[in-house]
């Protein structure tokens, strides 16, 4: 479409080009007519019209500097060879070959030209001199007879007046006095405007610059045939005459013999303009004018057939916006698909995942029943049921750590971190399993910077991974060995570089292009008995893509494979003391409890509790758990219910409340902010410990900003509950 478009515009101007061409062959004949009447008033003229001075005069006289105004067109202007053209330039050449006279013509600069730039320059003559009589009587200017006669117009838009009463701007070209004349007599309340150029003044009507212009009959036709002023008319109201004559240049105080001279000059071209005839003269019109018709510009089509082309547009971007509308709409199909099948294979697996586990549990929940009591058995099957519950356990944080990466919502800790300490703990946790199956386990810390800002389980949970998948996949007899070096990046922070490269089974080239997509695993590993849930390495990815680092991998099958964890971060001043932020089950719970027996020993009392839970079961098993414990525990089953009873009871009855987060009618933290809120001693003692499955780190802060005083997750570590509650004794 576009390219038809471009097509039409070539039409277009190619008809125009065609018009020009008829134009100037009309021309042309009108030309030759032109010459043969000026021919044969030659063969009519005498022998010779001027006196033997003025011929004495032509002969000496030698080239004249004839200034011209070239903003004139088609009345005079420049060519495209920068020599003068138009009307004028054909009663020149004509003048000339009547007396004899050469000229040399010569552009004035626009606007206003001062008598003093004229006598510095050496002009003889100036062409384009409107002609007044008058003021050339009063000032003693030569001026020749008109060798032009023709009117001035004026050109407004389309419903506009000009009456000698109404108060109008009008534009002229500068240093037009005739026309600042007959406008004061005239037209009183007209205000003149000068503009430097001709075209100047027809925009300025066009844009509402000013209410009208008055310009030469055939400077106005010329300019009215341009596309952009295709709503300006010519108002027939005034009534001037436009006599274009020479005005001879002389000194400011001439003496008599330049001044003779120069009336000499003026006489011969007075002789030459009379011995023209009127026919020949409009002979030179026509052919100027023709000749001379404004030459559209590649804008002026584009503006005359700007609706045409709008159209088209319009057609063409409707037409590309369906086309990118059908393409995207494609592109979303597609996406929509791929999405589909990722949904679908997500869910196949998760299924696997989590009926596997699910399987083990009920099928020992049946052998338990059937063996209940069989001592032995059921003390086995709660040992194998526990294993199974961790695993499950895992694979549900590990699927809610994975959303909360992939949605940029787990917000990593920034405190102090002891490298060399952290390497040192993962060493010794690690060195008792390599050592049980009977790998080698080296590790070579170079370490320049020991202390960072960065968050520390998170760096461990990495390198704990990283180093349980190589003992995993390496069979007895092999080795792990781990390596850290750091060096400083422009910047200044420490990038820290950990390798894990163990003599294992290794993968395939295939394998390791996917191995950091969540749920991927070779299944020839599975069939061994290394269970996992697929996710550990996509999370370790997310999370040291987060650390401004990454975790890669280069292995073979059947040699090994080396992992490779860097990490950037500030680092941190050596007297830093790290946070006490070790997890008491999973990562986001603080350690807040007393481990030691002297603690437990210490307990005054034991606190009385209430139990804020939305579901009976739970309510009913922490319940009998605490009751056993020797607590006296208090059932609430939702938010509302809790900062009830909690108001309604006496003060001080109550020194824990065990809340949960999301509940009916009131959620937790509502809740515990109700309670804070109270007017009472008790409500900003009593200790409320968040009790809930949502276990980040943002979790953690909701609940602490909205009054609570510590934070358990869901499945509840039962022991470590129970410590935390003695505590608050």
């Amino acid at each position: 479409m576009l390219h038809k478009g471009v097509k039409g515009v070539e039409y277009i101007v190619g008809s125009i080009k065609k018009m020009r061409a008829i134009a100037a062959a009309m021309t042309t004949a009108l030309a030759l007519g032109a010459a043969g009447m000026t021919a044969r008033a030659q063969q009519q003229q005498p022998d010779s019209i001027f006196t033997e001075e003025e011929q004495a005069y032509i002969e000496s006289s030698g080239t004249l500097k004839v200034g011209y105004v070239r903003d004139r067109k088609p009345v005079s202007f420049q060519d495209e060879n920068g020599e003068l053209a138009g009307i004028s330039r054909g009663i020149f050449d004509r003048i000339s070959g009547i007396s004899g006279l050469q000229f040399e013509y010569i552009e004035l600069p626009a606007g206003d030209v001062t008598y003093d730039y004229l006598i510095s320059e050496g002009f003889d003559l100036v062409t384009g001199v409107e002609y007044n009589k008058e003021n050339q009587k009063a000032h003693g200017i030569l001026m020749s007879d008109p060798y032009l006669s023709s009117r001035k117009v004026i050109v407004a838009k389309d419903g506009v007046t000009a009456e000698p009463g109404q108060n109008l701007t009008v534009a002229i070209s500068t240093g037009s006095q005739t026309i600042r004349k007959v406008l004061k007599d005239q037209y009183p309340n007209f205000i003149t405007v000068d503009y430097d150029t001709t075209e100047a003044c027809f925009d300025a009507v066009r844009n509402g610059g000013v209410d009208l212009l008055i310009q030469n009959q055939y400077v106005a036709e010329y300019w009215l045939y341009k596309p952009a002023y295709d709503d300006l008319r010519v108002i027939p109201v005034l009534d001037l005459a436009d006599q274009l004559c020479f005005s001879a240049v002389t000194s400011l105080q001439p003496s008599e013999a330049e001044w003779h001279q120069k009336e000499m000059l003026v006489d011969i071209i007075n002789r030459s303009i009379a011995s023209m005839s009127d026919s020949e003269v409009s002979g030179y019109i026509i052919a100027a004018t023709m000749g001379n018709m404004y030459e559209y510009t590649f804008q002026d089509v584009l503006y005359q057939y700007r609706y045409t082309f709008a159209v088209l547009g319009i057609a063409v971007i409707s037409i590309c916006f369906l086309l990118y509308l059908n393409m995207h709409i494609r592109i979303q199909s597609i996406k929509a698909q791929a999405n589909a099948k990722a949904k679908g294979d997500f869910i196949s697996t998760m299924s696997h995942e989590i009926r596997t586990p699910l399987n083990g549990l009920i099928s020992l929940n049946y052998l338990m029943e059937r063996n209940v009591n069989d001592a032995d058995k059921i003390s086995n099957y709660l040992k194998q049921s526990s294993s199974v519950a961790r695993y499950l356990l895992s694979l549900v944080n590990n699927i809610l750590d994975m959303s909360k990466l992939q949605e940029s919502e787990i917000q990593l800790e920034h405190d102090p971190v002891n490298l060399e300490l952290l390497l040192e703990t993962v060493e010794s946790v690690e060195k008792g399993v390599m050592e049980e199956k009977g790998l080698q386990f080296l590790v070579d810390a170079q370490i320049s910077c020991p202390y960072i800002i960065g968050d520390e389980v998170r760096i461990q949970q990495i390198l704990v991974n990283v180093i349980d998948n190589a003992r995993k996949y390496t069979d007895q007899g092999g080795s792990v060995t781990v390596k850290a070096s750091q060096e400083k990046t422009p910047e200044g922070e420490i990038k820290t570089t950990v390798t894990v490269t163990d003599t294992g089974r290794g993968m395939s080239e295939e394998f390791q292009k996917k191995i950091f997509d969540p749920f991927t695993q070779e299944r020839t590993t599975v069939s061994q008995g290394n269970q996992g849930t697929g996710l550990g390495m996509a999370i370790c990815a997310l999370l040291a893509e987060r650390m401004n680092g990454s975790l890669k991998v280069k292995s073979r099958l059947g040699e090994g494979s080396c992992f490779t964890f860097t990490f950037v971060a500030k680092p941190a001043a050596a007297d830093a003391e790290p946070e006490d932020n070790a997890s008491a089950g999973e990562k986001g719970e603080p350690d807040t409890m007393a481990d030691s027996a002297a603690d437990l020993a210490a307990a005054v009392r034991k606190p009385n509790i209430l139990i804020a839970e939305d579901n009976e079961l739970n309510g009913q098993i922490l319940v009998e758990l605490l009751t056993e414990e020797g607590f006296e525990v208090l059932l609430a089953s939702n938010g509302k219910k809790a900062v009830e009873m909690f108001a309604s009871s006496a003060i001080g009855k109550y020194g824990v409340i065990l809340m949960d987060i999301m509940m009916p009618e009131m959620n937790g933290m509502e809740a515990a902010s109700a309670i804070r809120t109270m007017d009472r001693p008790d409500a900003k003692t009593v200790k409320i410990i968040a009790c809930t499955a949502n276990s980040f780190k943002e979790d953690q802060d909701k609940a602490m900003e909205s009054g609570m005083d510590d934070f358990v997750t869901k499945p509840i570590d039962v022991q470590a509950l129970i410590r935390k509650i003695e505590k608050y004794s």
